[in-house]
């Protein structure tokens, strides 16, 4: 039976898992890759095409793709910057999370709070709903 762990974790083990699996599995591991992308993924609050695992991405590198829809000061939009946000392990901090693309409005902060705090939620499978779910730390 899985135990919680962080998104992260499970984004990279999903990838681990369909590099050397039996293709019996394929179809399971991707349609929970897939569940959690679509479902649990930055979306929204500017994040607004969502946000795409990279077909770049393998268990050591995960990169993901994502615009960010930018408003001037009258609160019209005013136009769109794309990123990667490209997450590797670290040894001290769990992972690293590097933003590529143009700092307007010094939105990278934003985007790597963002992230940050998705990447290390935990998930855990729940049997009776037959999917993941997000699971709160602590009491």
């Amino acid at each position: 039976m899985p135990r919680p762990e962080k998104t992260y974790k499970f984004i990279a083990g999903k990838l681990a898992a369909l590099n050397g699996c039996n293709p019996h599995w394929t179809e399971q591991h991707t349609d929970q890759l897939d569940y959690v992308m679509n479902n649990y993924s930055p979306s929204g609050a500017g994040i607004d095409s969502g946000t795409k695992l990279s077909s770049k991405s393998s268990p050591e590198k995960l990169i993901f793709d994502t615009a960010y829809h930018h408003m001037n000061d009258g609160g019209y939009y005013d136009g769109w910057t794309e990123h990667q946000v490209i997450v590797t392990s670290s040894l001290v901090h769990g992972i690293n999370i590097r933003i590529t693309g143009t700092d307007r409005n010094q939105i990278k902060d934003y985007l790597h709070q963002v992230f940050s705090f998705w990447l290390g939620e935990l998930l855990d499978w729940d049997e009776k709903a037959q999917k993941y779910v997000r699971v709160k730390e602590g009491p």
